[in-house]
């Protein structure tokens, strides 16, 4: 019952939320041309395996704990209207903000290739699925692939332990035990390039245990893809 509550309220919110502009707050759009221009891009240097800005070719941590996903790669700083966006979409319940959202992910995959036979969306535990009553990481990843033509496929990958939100780790090795051994994948990965899917990276450590399990399943490469990266 209260999953269906959930549902039915995350329904009505997305009815009655006005579709304004996160910039300048014009209706239509929840980005208009304008503001879309001037959003805080990730731009070169940035670390080449978890994408912090402003180091490359690799950050310190990166050199000394090698992570399993190839790389992670983002179009924007988690800063702004993009940072709005994603909390109206993960913590408000607003999932009309997805299709937008994926639609800046597609011009970036467009531009910005990378080995792909399929787009994967990080698993959230069941129970927190649950809670929530939708996966942000899932409904990016379905508006991804309509968009970029790539399979999507929900069931290789999923979340075994039900950790405490990563938000609440504050160092990056607390966010690497938080989700180390969290995640198992089935054998549909072996041979696979797996694009994983996500709202945000802080560190990295979420796509990489997601990583981590794909490759032990045989997966042939991993990159991780998000919509924003924290500075």
């Amino acid at each position: 019952m209260k999953g269906l509550l959930t549902k039915i309220s995350n329904s009505a919110l997305d009815l009655l939320f006005p579709m304004q502009c996160l910039g300048c707050r014009a209706e239509g759009k929840l980005l208009c041309a304008a503001c879309t221009g001037g959003l805080a891009r990730l731009e070169p240097p940035f670390c080449g395996l978890c994408a912090q800005p402003g180091i490359a070719p690799r950050c310190r941590w990166c050199r000394s704990h090698p992570p399993a996903v190839a790389g992670i790669r983002a179009p924007f700083l988690m800063s702004g209207p993009i940072r709005e966006g994603v909390h109206l979409l993960k913590y408000q319940g607003v999932r009309a903000a997805a299709p937008e959202m994926a639609r800046l992910l597609a011009q970036y995959l467009a531009a910005h290739p990378m080995p792909a036979d399929l787009i994967l969306p990080v698993p959230l535990h069941p129970r927190r699925l649950r809670a929530r009553g939708y996966n942000q990481s899932a409904l990016l990843a379905r508006e991804l692939a309509k968009l970029s033509g790539l399979p999507l496929h929900e069931r290789m990958l999923a979340r075994t332990r039900d950790t405490p939100p990563q938000v609440e780790a504050p160092s990056r090795e607390e966010r690497r035990a938080n989700v180390d051994g969290g995640f198992e994948a089935t054998a549909d990965a072996a041979g696979r390039a797996v694009i994983l899917v996500d709202d945000v990276a802080t560190t990295g450590s979420t796509l990489s245990a997601c990583a981590a399990a794909l490759k032990a399943a045989g997966a042939a490469s991993v990159w991780g893809l998000v919509l924003a990266r924290e500075g």
